[in-house]
């Protein structure tokens, strides 16, 4: 049998992206902000395109509890062309609405809601965000959630296209935009989705001789939402999150990736950041900002995984760079080539992701996604059950935590390379790994999905030929054995550096166990915050 490539399971021809239509017979509405963020007192500008006369605007707090802030009505509407690659370019439409951030509304997470009735009677509604900054000169809460906006650049295709797809139409070989813009609404389902919207850890334990399916790509199709509303952002990681520990007590300032690129120090004045998620996208900026907070006595506490690809923002936080490809990235060769937009651990950068957050998702990276280790625990391994992490917990050497039907540890996973002497698995340091990581809880984990169907069957990852170039670009694929760069691991990990702590718990999935109200899940994460954040 011919050996495919195989096609991506998330890009069937025929599927496209939102994007406008210019009938007012069918009347629409889009928006987004000028930002992603502001402080109390700021205006917000909401620009906007409408085939209806006018609109109605809703502010919504989200979290536990949403509360609607602001409601502006019968706001006079405009339709505006939008370009047809304005997934880079930026849809360019005008300001239809502004308002100010009251200096009553808290720190938080706040959806803008955009509204219209239709001729019968049906109601067109669309979202775009804002998030509500810490005063600058004010006090500031310990814990502070740092939202992972440049993951959500990177899979926004609204428009047609995003970082991994959309130009061209070939399933066999997805090409996407090394430039994206924010300035275009995001995609549906990143913002808000139905609960119990499919996710892309897969819970089900498949047969033998098992075709994978993705349910998260069938249901977004079949119910008109993006293909990549399971990748990325507030709907499927920090909502999950914030609901829990509002309901759990805990009080969170916020902020953006975008706000750590644009000010290195903007973390001071806090105990301890939160990343949750996926926060697969990080620019040289931000992570001076994490370091610099960390080397001053700051703590991380990331509730996340996949950690791998350099960016660079540019145009005043309006456009995000990744060409991944290093010899296609115009500052390869020039005075800045350390800030090619490729994978962290490419070599030459100089500066492996582990040494940030203590693991790396190159060492990874998938479990229990499509046929990626398919019939795994979907559970962390507990090797140290002695750390102060798991105070409280009852846990001992050998126990599973948060294994599938919960499935903690699943979709993507952060690791390092490691090796195991009396039972005890340590890092060997070749990768950057911090010279006091301790690896607390692992589960294996695969660089690609095995396919077993000669390219016939489509899959979530794009096979092994595109996970083994990934690994080649990292160093890690030595070489013809096919375990020089398929297999890895999923860890769970803590290290500390100039007074402050990194507990790092290295999977996209752990908010899985906060909404199923897993006892050890749940404990765990206490633990970190109340530590960390005290």
């Amino acid at each position: 049998m011919t050996q495919l490539r195989p096609e991506y399971a998330w890009s069937p021809t025929g599927w496209p992206s939102e994007f406008p239509n210019d009938d007012p017979a069918h009347a629409e509405v889009w928006c987004y902000t000028d930002r992603f963020s502001y402080h109390r007192g700021d205006q917000v500008r909401l620009h906007a395109s409408t085939t209806a006369e006018s609109f109605e605007v809703e502010i919504v707090r989200d979290g536990a509890r949403p509360r609607s802030m602001l409601l502006l009505q019968e706001v006079a509407g405009k339709h505006t062309p939008t370009a047809r690659d304005c997934y880079t370019t930026g849809c360019d439409w005008p300001v239809l609405a502004t308002f100010e951030v009251d200096a009553s509304w808290p720190s938080g997470f706040y959806l803008v809601l955009v509204r219209v009735t239709r001729a019968d009677g049906t109601v067109f509604e669309r979202e775009h965000f804002f998030v509500v900054k810490p005063d600058a000169d004010g006090p500031k809460r310990p814990l502070v959630l740092v939202l992972s906006t440049s993951t959500m650049m990177a899979y926004n295709d609204w428009g047609g296209a995003n970082q991994y797809r959309g130009i061209g139409d070939d399933p066999r070989n997805d090409i996407g935009a090394p430039e994206v813009s924010a300035r275009r609404p995001i995609a549906r389902g990143m913002l808000r989705k139905p609960p119990g919207a499919p996710r892309e850890s897969n819970m089900f334990t498949p047969p033998p001789f098992w075709e994978p399916r993705y349910e998260a790509y069938e249901w977004a199709r079949y119910n008109g939402y993006s293909r990549h509303h399971a990748d990325a952002f507030w709907a499927t990681y920090e909502r999950p999150f914030v609901v829990w520990a509002e309901e759990a007590g805990y009080e969170l300032d916020y902020l953006t990736q975008h706000d750590l690129d644009a000010d290195p120090g903007v973390l001071a004045g806090h105990a301890c950041a939160i990343v949750v998620g996926h926060d697969e996208y990080w620019s040289w900026r931000m992570r001076d900002a994490v370091d610099r907070f960390v080397d001053g006595g700051g703590n991380i506490a990331r509730f996340g995984g996949n950690f791998f690809w350099q960016v660079r923002i540019t145009d005043d936080g309006g456009t995000q760079i990744c060409y991944r490809d290093p010899a296609a990235d115009p500052v390869t060769g020039t005075d800045d080539a350390h800030l090619v937009t490729t994978a962290w651990d490419y070599p030459p950068i100089g500066r492996p992701a582990a040494e940030s957050m203590g693991l790396t998702g190159s060492s990874g990276v998938y479990v229990r996604y499509g046929c990626a280790a398919p019939r795994a625990s979907g559970g962390y391994t507990v090797y140290r059950p002695g750390h102060w992490l798991f105070e409280g917990t009852d846990l001992y050497y050998g126990d599973v935590i948060g294994a599938a039907p919960i499935g903690i540890a699943a979709f993507e996973l952060d690791s390092v390379e490691y090796t195991f002497r009396r039972g005890q698995p340590y890092p060997t340091f070749e990768d950057g790994a911090p010279e006091n990581l301790e690896i607390l809880a692992m589960c294996p984990a695969v660089a690609s999905e095995e396919d077993r169907w000669a390219g016939t069957v489509p899959l979530g990852s794009g096979g092994p030929g595109e996970s083994q170039g990934l690994r080649e670009l990292t160093g890690r694929a030595t070489g013809d054995d096919a375990s020089d760069w398929q297999y890895g691991s999923g860890m769970m990990a803590v290290f500390t550096r100039n007074g402050g702590t990194v507990v790092n718990t290295g999977t996209t999935e752990w908010v899985n166990g906060l909404v199923a109200r897993d006892f050890f899940t749940e404990k765990i994460t206490r633990n970190a915050l109340d530590r960390l954040g005290g």
